[in-house]
């Protein structure tokens, strides 16, 4: 209860700052929390953004989509590559090399290849979702007490038995960090994908509200967004714990 009371006097203070700030601001660009409440409630009543379900759908279907092949993806190459040690070894400063480049500069290629529809945002999400996954796997490999490995095979353990039963309880803690950074990043890869450039989805509502001066429904959508992020994390914590259970037990 403390916490939350914390938490609650902090986000009231913000608020309070922010009220009195943005009272002696310009009112086309800075809106107080007393206007973006009932933008919020216009914007969810369906009243400014009649098509707001099917922009949010859209952007739904693009993340899932996006995550799956990072997850497809980044799995299946990641112990492709970690399982042989020595390969991993090699392929893991090549792949955050890669990461380390700023996500944005690929964009513009995606878009070139393919266009303004829903194809190049699934890919931007796939592209920032999938490095920090398949890096989380060549590490969880590399993490494995090889020790484990030997005593199991010892025992009589297959090569299946062996990754099911040692390798995987042993990495779990670093793969699900892979898994849930890369999910973080595959939302916001799709939704700044559509910011960039796009014709639908909620990014693209974003810019439209910004770009004729809706500020306070450009506030009310970025508030959406948030929530929107803050549920798929929150599906994911749920995975993350049901994991570490089957891991512990």
């Amino acid at each position: 209860m403390r916490v939350l009371a914390g938490r609650a006097a902090v986000l009231l203070a913000i608020l309070g700052v922010w009220e009195l700030w943005a009272g002696r601001q310009n009112p086309l660009l800075f809106i107080p929390p007393s206007k973006v409440l009932p933008a919020l409630s216009r914007v969810v009543r369906l009243e400014t953004y009649p098509s707001l379900p099917e922009h949010l759908w859209l952007t739904v279907v693009e993340v899932l989509v996006a995550y799956a092949l990072a997850v497809g993806v980044g799995l299946g190459l990641g112990f492709l590559l970690g399982l042989p040690r020595a390969v991993g070894e090699v392929y893991e400063p090549i792949l955050a090399a890669l990461y380390a480049i700023p996500s944005v500069v690929w964009y513009p290629s995606l878009m070139l290849f393919f266009g303004l529809g829903p194809a190049s945002k699934i890919a931007f999400g796939f592209l920032l979702g999938f490095f920090p996954i398949v890096l989380a796997v060549l590490t969880g490999i590399r993490s494995v007490d090889r020790q484990l490995v030997t005593v199991a095979r010892a025992l009589g353990a297959g090569t299946g038995t062996c990754f099911v039963k040692v390798m995987l309880p042993a990495m779990t803690a670093t793969l699900l960090a892979g898994l849930r950074a890369g999910l973080a990043l595959t939302v916001v890869g799709v939704i700044v994908g559509e910011i960039l450039g796009a014709r639908a989805g909620l990014g693209y509502l974003i810019t439209y509200a910004y770009g004729f001066l809706r500020t306070a429904e450009y506030a009310a959508l970025a508030i959406l967004a948030l929530i929107l992020v803050i549920a798929i994390d929150g599906v994911a914590a749920l995975g993350e714990a049901r994991a570490r259970r089957w891991a512990r037990g």
